[in-house]
């Protein structure tokens, strides 16, 4: 099965996602909403599995496979967090996020085929792209969860936080993973673990980002809205390292200038 299928997967997908939204607005809690978002993270679940299985590679080459992937992650923490703490309006926002990278597949269907240049072809492509989807899912968890508290006032701040913290903790994990699984790639590829290309450069610096949130919970144990406006930063500068590097002058000629 290939891309010409995608539209049929996606569209169904939306189509769960938003009968959760309709049982959500007319009774929250109800299991049918659960069952609803689980159903369409499985559909992109399984497109991802057959496409995989059609280009004999795993689909993680370009943006419009990298996105088919946050979809996923996405709209599975949703659930998940949901389930272990009935955050409805996480629920909602991180299917909306998902809705959204589904919808931009759908009007770029130009950008769904490349193939995959020798520097890809690696044993460190999957467990370094894996990693870093899953983190960057996580921590686009946490800026939705920072945008809730920094423009709601009646937002309890300390329940905020905390939820901001148990995804943060996860997402950065998996970055650092990814970081690490990058430079082992990085060395067979090409030689060296760490050159200062701007994909990297951008990499670290997005990482760092994170650690000063960690380092300042780890100091300041009273809550306050300074430390969600981190994390909205944070995820500012990992949308830069993800798709705005390759826009840069200086990544012209970088080595990563490959997932258009």
């Amino acid at each position: 099965m290939n891309w010409s299928s995608f539209e049929i997967f996606g569209y169904v997908a939306i189509f769960l996602w938003l009968i959760g939204f309709i049982i959500n607005a007319i009774k929250p809690g109800n299991k049918v909403l659960l069952f609803s978002g689980l159903a369409g993270s499985i559909v992109i679940g399984v497109f991802i599995a057959t496409l995989w299985n059609y280009l004999e590679r795993p689909p993680m080459r370009t943006l419009a496979e990298t996105r088919l992937w946050y979809a996923f992650f996405l709209s599975l923490i949703g659930n998940i967090i949901y389930f272990k703490w009935k955050y409805s309006w996480f629920y909602i926002f991180s299917q909306l996020l998902a809705i959204l990278f589904i919808v931009i597949n759908i009007l770029n269907p130009e950008t769904y085929n490349k193939s995959l240049m020798p520097a890809l072809q690696s044993i460190w492509f999957i467990p370094h792209v894996v990693v870093y989807m899953i983190a960057y899912a996580f921590l686009a968890s946490s800026f939705i969860i920072s945008i809730k508290g920094l423009f709601n006032k009646k937002t309890d701040i300390q329940s905020i936080v905390r939820l901001a913290d148990n995804v943060v903790y996860i997402g950065f994990g998996f970055l650092t993973m990814g970081l690490l699984f990058g430079a082992l790639w990085a060395k067979k590829a090409w030689g060296h673990y760490w050159t200062w290309d701007p994909k990297e450069t951008w990499a670290f610096i997005s990482w760092v980002a994170y650690l000063i949130y960690i380092h300042n919970r780890s100091l300041y144990k009273k809550t306050s809205k300074n430390q969600l406006f981190i994390l909205f930063f944070a995820f500012i500068l990992l949308l830069v390292c993800w798709f705005g590097v390759q826009y840069l002058p200086s990544a012209v000629n970088s080595v990563h200038n490959y997932a258009y």
